[in-house]
């Protein structure tokens, strides 16, 4: 390669984007990102180990220990649109080094937590601490890396972040038996801020491709938008029509799967068919190795933007047929294998990320997943409250409660299709 002559003037505020840098730099940014998103997807489902030993020391029903789990998704979905302008005004690095530290403390709060009040307000804390780390990496990885590659890293990186469901499978059903629920807590802090550490050792805002770095050219020459400004243009994504659409569908996708992961797995196993908190955390750990497995396939046969919206819908049907397969069924077979099975297609999600990033311009990319993500958590967050209403009522009607609680997965999961197909879809998508 051969180094083209400089201009007279060169002022690039970009440059290194003058010759090809290296990927790898990227990549290892890329993987201490993924850290924080792993603990973040462990603290999530700590739930459905926790419940029982919660029940027992707090005197927690159904409806309480729902709130106590939704309480984290609460507030992570809330913080994703200020999460969203941090990282369009501040950028990556510093918008998840000054957020994380706070899901240490809700950690160590939550450990030392003598009320149900401080639980939650533990949870509460997490969400917050938590809410960039699954946004820093799609940000990041639609700035710094291919653009046809977009669902293959996402989904490569969904998987990665899978792993903290491991630590919430056997790992944690096996400390808490050994220790307690609140050694849990104090373990997952530790593990947190040794991933701050390395994301304020490894990770800089790297110079963008040329594209990127052209709009970025374009913003630094208008004046600073204020914190009023980009709220303003949140509001604005709501009002295009094919927003609507995409949240309502995101609003219970994921949420359908954490619920069951993260919060009804384990006492449905334990209660329905006797099995120990080490067993349930085996189907746990399982159920979340498949949903390793799964998002880098999807990422892999994307199938472009003329069919993945059909994709997307056919796949939320399935999910739904399995849930109500699951609710109708009472055999422990049944009850191993289908999560096993839903942790499969769970991968199918990665779609919506790519069908996310090519419904709004880039220059909006980083807002545009803000309010994807916050639907997807919000959504988790009114998923496993109002599931926890429905399985205190069936409760107090004498149904069995967790067929109450699978079938309303179900129902909402029909009603998301039937909404992202009704409703207007994006005028065009011309990225892949």
């Amino acid at each position: 390669l051969t180094t083209p002559k400089p201009a007279m003037n060169p002022t690039p505020p970009f440059p290194s984007t003058i010759a090809a840098p290296s990927l790898r730099p990227v990549w290892v940014m890329l993987f201490a990102l993924t850290t924080a998103f792993a603990l973040s997807q462990a603290y999530r489902t700590v739930a459905t180990l926790m419940a029982a030993p919660l029940q027992a020391d707090f005197h927690l029903s159904a409806q309480a220990l729902g709130l106590f789990a939704g309480a984290f998704h609460f507030a992570f979905g809330a913080m994703q649109l200020f999460m969203g302008i941090g990282i369009d005004l501040h950028g990556i690095r510093r918008t998840v080094l000054t957020a994380f530290p706070v899901a240490i403390a809700g950690s160590a709060l939550s450990a030392l937590a003598t009320s149900y009040g401080m639980l939650v307000a533990g949870q509460v804390l997490i969400g917050i601490g938590c809410a960039p780390a699954f946004l820093v990496c799609t940000v990041f990885i639609a700035r710094h890396l291919p653009s046809n590659r977009f669902a293959a890293i996402s989904g490569l990186t969904l998987s990665l972040g899978g792993i903290g469901m491991l630590l919430t499978g056997t790992p944690l059903a096996w400390l808490i038996e050994a220790t307690s629920w609140r050694m849990g807590f104090w373990v997952l802090g530790g593990a947190a801020a040794l991933a701050w550490l390395l994301i304020y050792g490894l990770v800089h805002e790297p110079a963008p491709p040329a594209a990127m770095a052209r709009i970025m050219q374009a913003r630094l020459a208008q004046p600073k938008e204020t914190l009023g400004q980009a709220i303003a243009k949140f509001g604005a994504l709501f009002l295009l029509p094919h927003t609507l659409g995409i949240v309502l569908l995101a609003a219970v996708g994921y949420a359908s799967f954490i619920s069951l992961r993260g919060l009804w797995l384990g006492p449905l196993l334990i209660q329905r068919h006797g099995f120990s908190l080490v067993q349930s955390g085996n189907v746990a750990l399982v159920m979340s190795l498949a949903s390793l497995i799964s998002p880098p396939l999807f990422g892999r046969f994307d199938p472009g933007p003329k069919h993945r919206r059909r994709w997307i819908v056919g796949f939320t049907l399935l999910l739904a047929g399995l849930f109500a397969a699951f609710a109708l069924t009472h055999s422990t077979l049944v009850d191993v294998l289908a999560p096993i099975a839903i942790g499969l297609l769970s991968g199918y999600m990665v779609l919506q990320y790519s069908d996310v990033r090519a419904a709004y311009p880039a220059a909006i990319t980083g807002r545009a997943m803000a309010v994807f993500t916050m639907a997807m958590f919000l959504g988790v967050a009114l998923m496993q409250w109002l599931t926890g209403i429905v399985a205190s009522v069936a409760s107090a009607h004498g149904v069995e409660p967790f067929t109450a609680v699978l079938a309303s997965i179900a129902a909402l999961l029909v009603a998301g299709a039937l909404a992202f197909t009704v409703l207007p879809g994006p005028p065009r998508q011309a990225n892949a």
